[in-house]
């Protein structure tokens, strides 16, 4: 039976669940089998890209020590505006049309580096007295999320041209991006919202060993098969 992880690089306008769902039905098809266990290591949003681990097989049973791993983000957040979900998505409210200094970005980019206090967004997989916070979001309930820890090693900056900043940022397990733009805009005074998320790296892994979603065959998904040491 196939086993191992595999690397793939999630495009736009995709759900991390329909990746894994295409892998599977791709694998079930090669093998000739009804079921086959397939899941991922960290979910993102649809707008999102970038870097999805996958497990196949036995391999499902790793993906708790899988979660556990950094991560490493390029984003982009556009000043002057909120949004309802926190990225491009949602409903947006113009807030404040000031330019900040690129030396208020770079001290409000330090500022929230380290171990830091982040109110997850409530368009967000938590479960909130056994339910998805999205699905009661969705449905408008009110939420209330509860604040929790979370580790930044770093932010670094990239590019500014008004309204859009880039940077990378280099987390622990359990950051919530969206949260950090809009604090990091709250900081600013002019809000922001997260335009752009590109995930290119989990721990070790790294998104430009990853496989396309268009490439996807039986014959390469085996190929690319990844094995860790017991």
């Amino acid at each position: 039976m196939i086993e191992g992880l595999l690397l793939v690089d999630k495009p736009e306008n995709i759900s991390s669940f329909g990746v894994v769902s295409r892998v599977r039905g791709c694998l079930k098809a090669g093998l000739n089998v009804k079921k086959l266990k397939v899941g991922h290591s960290g979910t993102l949003d649809p707008a999102a890209t970038g870097l999805l681990v996958l497990a196949i097989g036995s391999y499902t049973k790793r993906i708790p020590e899988l979660l556990l791993k950094d991560k490493v983000y390029s984003v982009t957040m556009k000043l002057g505006q909120t949004s309802s979900t926190g990225d491009k998505e949602g409903v947006l409210s113009d807030i404040l049309d000031i330019q900040p200094a690129e030396e208020e970005i770079l001290l409000a980019l330090k500022r929230f580096e380290g171990e830091i206090d982040q109110i997850p967004p409530i368009y967000s997989a938590i479960k909130v007295n056994g339910r998805r916070a999205y699905d009661l979001a969705r449905e408008g309930k009110e939420v209330s999320m509860k604040s929790r820890k979370a580790t930044i090693f770093s932010n670094s900056f990239k590019a500014y041209d008004y309204p859009f900043v880039t940077f990378e940022s280099h987390v622990g397990s359990g950051t919530y991006i969206r949260t950090l733009v809009e604090d990091i805009g709250k900081e600013l005074g002019c809000g922001a919202y997260m335009s752009d998320l590109r995930r290119t790296q989990i721990g070790d892994f790294s998104v430009t060993d990853a496989m396309v979603l268009d490439d996807l065959s039986y014959s390469k998904i085996n190929q690319s098969l990844i094995s860790l040491e017991r």
